[in-house]
């Protein structure tokens, strides 16, 4: 099965962080050429620097590859189809991409403020949507094509003081299964990866406390660019039949997550009142409540 890419054109969103730029490197050495976007702002949206960028294009061809800059918004819509442009105009084609792009609001829920929600869900649930969509009449022509987005555990699982995040983190599990359902007559893929790396994403994380630190030292251990090899063969042809799937990767170990389904099935064939649910239903089905974890508590041992 090949995992290599060449003649491929990809667009990694967010392609300067810690994550993007392991995977646009992982991209380019299997052959694509590459699409680095990136404004190259903080994580709360201050400056603006393509600097960061042109490092990972510079540090791509050295090696030999083909990859060029972008610093249009995926946030915006006319600028989200200016990224896709941009692969067209250079290279002439596009058959992936890889929505990597992410911004951090942390606020308990009670606190936040609609400024720190909207922030959040445009880069990441827009973002996603305007780059995929921006990409998906290239794809429907040439009968082909794969799409790639980055999750989290925050929105499968759940997490403190990211209600933002997790909420746009699992949205893009559903846009990506409904791409996967809308595309695959064309042969195109939708899927997605949660990433445990230390990032920019994760630098923020407390060390106040011991247990703080002691997991704050688990993600340092979890190198950013071991997620590349899992973004490139999801890419390639060797995928060709995984589509709308979620996987997780934590250094050298990957996981396949589940997605909602039917746990119990009770039934009343006279139909159910308030007082019969509280009664017969809710005992039938207490067995199978989903406990409320927290991501770390869920996926608690080490890395391998």
């Amino acid at each position: 099965m090949r995992t290599e890419l060449t003649g491929k054109v990809a667009i990694v969103t967010g392609g300067a962080g810690a994550i993007g730029k392991g995977v646009a490197l992982g991209l380019a050495a299997a052959g694509a050429k590459v699409v680095v976007n990136d404004q190259g702002v903080g994580l709360d949206g201050a400056g603006g620097d393509r600097s960061a960028a042109q490092l990972v294009v510079d540090e791509i061809r050295a090696s030999g590859g083909e990859a060029i800059v972008n610093t249009d918004s995926v946030s915006d819509w006319a600028a989200a189809q200016q990224i896709a442009t941009a692969a067209m105009d250079t290279y002439g084609r596009l058959d992936i991409v890889v929505n990597n792009a992410g911004n951090l609001r942390d606020r308990m829920f009670f606190r936040m403020s609609e400024q720190e929600w909207r922030a959040v869900i445009d880069v990441h649930l827009n973002g996603t949507f305007f780059v995929s969509r921006a990409a998906a009449p290239y794809f429907k022509d040439q009968q082909s094509g794969a799409y790639l987005h980055m999750t989290s555990t925050s929105g499968l699982i759940g997490n403190l003081g990211q209600a933002n995040y997790a909420a746009a983190k699992l949205g893009i599990v559903a846009l990506s299964k409904s791409i996967a359902l809308d595309m695959a007559r064309f042969g195109v893929r939708s899927n997605c990866i949660a990433p445990f790396a230390w990032s920019r994403m994760t630098d923020s994380l407390p060390t106040e406390t011991e247990a703080q630190r002691a997991r704050v030292a688990k993600f340092q251990r979890m190198e950013a660019h071991k997620i590349a090899p899992m973004a490139v063969f999801l890419a390639s042809e060797a995928a060709s039949a995984v589509n709308g799937q979620i996987f997780a990767v934590r250094a050298n170990e990957i996981m396949l997550m589940s997605q909602p389904r039917p746990v119990r099935s009770v039934h009343m064939s006279e139909g159910w009142s308030a007082q019969s649910i509280a009664e017969v239903a809710l005992p039938a089905m207490h067995s199978s409540f989903m406990a409320l974890e927290r991501s770390p508590e869920v996926i608690g041992w080490d890395p391998i």
